[in-house]
């Protein structure tokens, strides 16, 4: 093979590709190549690349992240019931001076209670005035940093999770660049709610499921280069055991999935979804490997890993609780403090799960309850296509040159790249099936776990806001980066040597598809700082706030 057939192959992002199609240590090329994965060595220069998207991201969400002054929408219920973590170990109320009932699990609250605790925190309305352990600074600046801190670490895992998953350093900067410059991501990077943690969560689960494909295929090739036969029957078919070879990466998954769902119950839609990936990918492992029935020995090799980490799910969502369990302030904690409320017990240990039961049987009844009319409510089929955007924040005072003036901060997807994203998955799904590749596939599974459900949901008349769809954000980038990387290289799932008019046709196309994809992150670009005064709050004259209000006034 020529040296540059091998780069071709090394820097391609077909499914197969990413080694030289050799014979080594008598395992066939054609399954080495199917058990490629990214090797596990350290690039400098991609993370080099990474630091530069990442920097910009961080610069984005800190620069001037104490303003607006004050609480903005929902930050008035989380920036307070944060604190009242962190003060008293449960969410408190403190103009009744007792425990705050509510809705949503403990951790994202949590988060922004830390950032409370390093910053400051203040709040006028209860005279409470707190200085920060480490610095301090606004109070809104405390508030509002976990989620700036959340939003910068999603841009670091995307750029990672998609270099490896396309196995091009250029692709996977694109993605974080992306996330890095939609409005969407921002806005709520810079506001104290609990989205931008469940996105962190989930993007991180996924992104431990693609380690542990990545460490089970090595696995599998080091075992058949060591003479390994996979038609043999039991456990002599099979790599060996023990505790070095347990999938780490994938119980790592279930922890994560637990502090996902310990920030909303939503998180629980991408459980069977990430199950049945991890499940696929084993099943896909033995058939490369020649396995002769991969979908029994997977279902009976993998079926208790997948128990065990879904016990680590429960035992770490249960675990977020413990200020309430181990506190005797909880709402619904005691049932002497609420007598009218039937199911309620005092005896310990069981008791006190019989009641977080019972206060989550309660939290259930009001989302499903849901319908009371919003002037900001939208359906999941308009999500997408930016049909009704979430105002945070809205302001006419200030001076800006002009008669009029106007501040807002609009949770709005930037509008180019939203756009994007039915024509990125329509050819994701047709590129997918053509190609039979394995990203295609988890991009659109998890993809359907962060949307699908709330249009089953919309039947019943649900109350849902656009920023429902935030977990599903990382996906539909890489959906978008995953048509790019089709433009940029075309696959060549055989991997044999090309010729020297192949190589040719292949750096003309890739030249191509390089400048394609630039132009399209360029004009992203653009579009973002076009509408960057209405993601941050900037002070505009009304006639330029206007002007930004697209889809005849349905922004507004």
């Amino acid at each position: 093979m020529t040296s540059a057939s091998t780069a071709q192959s090394a820097n391609a992002t077909g499914p197969d590709q990413g080694i030289p199609p050799t014979d080594d240590g008598g395992v066939p090329a054609v399954v080495r190549r199917r058990l490629a994965t990214v090797e596990a060595r350290l690039d400098v220069n991609s993370w080099i690349a990474t630091a530069v998207v990442v920097v910009i991201a961080a610069i984005l969400r800190l620069l001037g992240l104490s303003s607006p002054k004050g609480k903005i929408f929902d930050e008035i219920y989380y920036a307070r019931d944060g604190y009242g973590l962190i003060d008293k170990g449960v969410e408190w109320n403190y103009k009744d001076n007792g425990p705050s009932y509510v809705v949503h699990p403990p951790l994202g609250k949590w988060l922004i209670g830390f950032g409370e605790w390093a910053f400051g925190y203040a709040d006028q309305e209860h005279n409470i005035s707190v200085p920060g352990h480490l610095f301090t600074t606004a109070p809104e600046f405390g508030w509002r940093f976990s989620a700036a801190l959340a939003g910068i670490l999603s841009v670091l895992m995307l750029t990672r999770i998609a270099r490896r998953m396309f196995r091009s350093t250029t692709l996977g900067c694109a993605a974080g660049l992306l996330l890095a410059l939609d409005g969407f991501h921002l806005v709520l990077s810079r506001t104290a709610l609990l989205d931008i943690f469940l996105l962190l969560f989930v993007l991180a689960a996924f992104g431990a499921l693609v380690l542990d494909r990545d460490a089970r295929r090595r696995r599998w090739a080091r075992a058949l280069d060591d003479g390994l036969d996979p038609a043999a029957p039991g456990r002599a078919g099979r790599p060996a055991g023990g505790w070095r070879t347990w999938p780490w990466w994938r119980l790592a998954a279930g922890v994560l999935l637990g502090c996902a769902c310990a920030v909303k119950w939503s998180a629980l839609y991408f459980v069977p979804v990430f199950a049945l990936l991890a499940l696929l990918w084993e099943v896909g492992v033995r058939r490369s490997a020649g396995v002769r029935r991969p979908w029994r020995d997977a279902l009976l090799d993998e079926l208790p890993w997948l128990v065990l980490a879904g016990l680590l799910l429960v035992v770490t969502y249960v675990a977020t609780w413990s200020g309430w369990l181990l506190g005797d302030d909880g709402y619904y904690r005691l049932a002497d403090r609420y007598p009218n409320t039937p199911g309620l017990s005092d005896t310990p240990i069981l008791g006190a799960l019989n009641n977080l039961y019972q206060y989550h049987r309660a939290a259930f009844e009001f989302h499903t309850g849901l319908e009371t009319p919003h002037k900001y409510q939208s359906w999941p089929w308009q999500w997408l296509l930016l049909g009704r955007p979430v105002a945070f924040y809205w302001s006419g005072d200030g001076a800006c040159g002009a008669p009029s003036c106007a501040s807002e901060i609009l949770l709005l997807g930037t509008p180019l790249l939203w756009w994007s994203f039915l024509p990125a998955l329509a050819a994701t799904a047709w590129l997918g099936l053509a190609r039979r590749d394995w990203r295609a596939g988890a991009i659109l599974l998890s993809l359907a776990g962060g949307l699908l459900p709330w249009f089953w949901f919309a039947l019943d008349g649900r109350t849902m806001f656009s920023f429902y769809a935030a977990p599903a954000l990382p996906f539909l980038v890489l959906a978008v980066v995953y048509v790019l990387g089709a433009i940029v290289t075309p696959t060549g799932p055989e991997g044999g040597a090309a010729t020297d008019a192949d190589l040719a046709r292949g750096d003309d196309r890739r030249l191509i598809g390089g400048v394609i994809v630039g132009a399209y992150v360029l004009l992203v670009a653009l579009c973002f700082a076009y509408f960057y005064p209405i993601f941050v709050g900037n002070l505009l004259p009304y006639d330029d706030w206007s002007a930004r209000m697209w889809l005849d006034g349905r922004w507004i």
